[in-house]
């Protein structure tokens, strides 16, 4: 045989490997490979090595299960009160049928858009202005769920849709800066008017408690004054008492006692009383007295 006779079957055998190696295909992770038959749906590639039969077998659509995320441009909604704004959503969607992804609708990504649109604006046409901008939680799960449902026949699972962006007309901003201001200059006086008001009360609770100190420390004098002197009179007393008592004891004479008595009287005149009635029997002895004070003095007597 001649070389020439290898030749055909050499490259018969090349091509074949050839053609083998170029249909063997490896799914990767997170991806799935739509096949087709002669034109029809035939199977799912998932994760792994799989081979296509040559000429029959086509690899309609590669597929990927990630998490896939859309931001949308802003669109034009109007409110209930007739406020025109503009909304822009973020998408978070996957893919749960690669099948029904490929088949359910055309251009899949562009029909969402348009159903969030359309969903976005039968939402806030039923919300007015202050309940939009403050219900975006509310907002966000009712266009999920109406979504969610809505994508189903298409083999896509919507996992979450959040307003990006709210922005009311340039006048409706206006308005809204200066109603802000306007709420915060009112916090602003209601704080410094409580603190005014905490400060008067801090200040009269002050003065009413050193009031109440002064007086408290002049009662304290009162009575500590008032003790010496019931104290000292106590001392006076109870000295006058002994002294009775000390006499009273050494049995005096009826002289004794009268002179005692001129005694008395004699501290009473020096006092501020301008009368004074002394009884007879002590005129008596105060003669008496000076008489003999009169004899002593005199040395030719």
């Amino acid at each position: 045989m001649h070389f020439t006779d290898y030749i055909i079957p050499v490259l018969l055998i090349i091509i074949a490997l050839i053609v083998l190696i170029r249909n063997i295909r490896v799914v990767p992770q997170a991806q799935a490979f739509v096949i087709e038959r002669l034109g029809a749906y035939s199977t799912t590639w998932h994760v792994g090595l799989h081979f296509k039969i040559p000429f029959i077998e086509a690899i309609s659509k590669k597929v990927s299960l990630k998490e896939q995320v859309y931001d949308f441009p802003p669109q034009p909604v109007i409110t209930k009160d007739n406020v025109t704004m503009q909304i822009d959503t973020v998408l978070y969607f996957e893919i749960t049928d690669p099948k029904l992804y490929t088949y359910g609708v055309e251009n899949p990504i562009n029909a969402i858009e348009n159903l969030s649109a359309t969903t976005l604006r039968n939402i806030i046409g039923d919300l007015e202005l202050d309940q939009t901008l403050t219900s975006r939680d509310v907002i966000n799960t009712k266009m999920r769920v109406i979504l969610d449902e809505a994508t189903d026949p298409w083999g896509i699972k919507v996992n979450r849709v959040e307003l990006k962006n709210i922005l009311p007309p340039r006048e409706i901003q206006d308005a809204m800066e200066k109603q802000m201001k306007a709420e915060r200059q009112r916090r602003e006086a209601i704080l410094r008017a409580e603190g005014e008001k905490t400060a008067a009360i801090l200040s009269a609770e002050g003065e009413k408690e050193a009031a109440i100190l002064r007086a408290d420390a002049q009662k304290q004098t009162q009575i500590l004054r008032a003790e010496g002197e019931a104290e000292a009179i106590l001392k006076v007393q109870t000295a006058t008492a002994e002294g009775i008592l000390r006499i009273n004891e050494s049995e005096p004479s009826e002289a004794v006692i009268k002179i005692k008595a001129l005694e008395a009287f004699v501290a009473a005149a020096n006092g501020t009383a301008t009368k004074i009635i002394i009884p007879s029997d002590i005129q008596g002895l105060a003669g008496l007295a000076t008489s003999f004070k009169e004899l002593l003095s005199d040395p030719k007597k």
